[in-house]
């Protein structure tokens, strides 16, 4: 009897634990980095090789760090989303162009235009390591501090822009 009670209430808490499981968005995984500092890293820029981008160069400032490449089709997505917010200009947005070649990354924002104030080359995804980053696009709102305040997994959207990312700027901007 005992025997055969063990495996059935094995089966039970497995069956419990799929379907809290779910019941989940996983788009919403949390982050261990949220409230935490964010990496600091040193990065060439993407259209100007000899010259490098230091992320310790926006404390006292909120800004948007969004990773991105050519490659990536949910890019196309969230880009259309990015123009349009970029005209905004309320935060610096810097994009992270993860495992690509530097001038397909180019060509790319040529083509469908480009949204950043600076884009920066991961050209071995160590900067995205560090993030926590495990698939493009992905988007890290940074405080004045360099903590990571908020990790937007998947492209941007108007609702996410709307309801979640500028509540948030316009808190850690006052």
């Amino acid at each position: 009897m005992k025997k055969t009670l063990i495996p059935l209430l094995v089966f039970v808490v497995l069956l419990v634990f799929l379907a809290i499981g779910l019941t989940r968005n996983p788009r919403e995984v949390p982050s261990p980095l949220i409230n935490k500092p964010a990496p600091v890293f040193t990065l060439q820029q993407l259209h100007a090789p000899e010259k490098s981008f230091d992320s310790k160069s926006m404390l006292g400032q909120v800004w948007l760090l969004n990773t991105w490449a050519s490659w990536c089709v949910a890019c196309r997505e969230e880009h259309p989303v990015l123009m349009e917010y970029a005209k905004t200009k309320s935060v610096a947005l810097i994009g992270l162009d993860y495992k690509d070649k530097p001038e397909e990354g180019r060509k790319w924002l040529s083509r469908f235009g480009n949204p950043y104030d600076l884009s920066i080359s991961d050209l071995d995804g160590r900067v995205g390591i560090d993030f926590g980053v495990y698939g493009v696009p992905e988007t890290f709102l940074i405080d004045k501090q360099g903590v990571i305040r908020y990790k937007h997994i998947g492209p941007v959207t108007p609702e996410a822009l709307k309801e979640k990312i500028i509540p948030l700027i316009q808190e850690l901007q006052k």
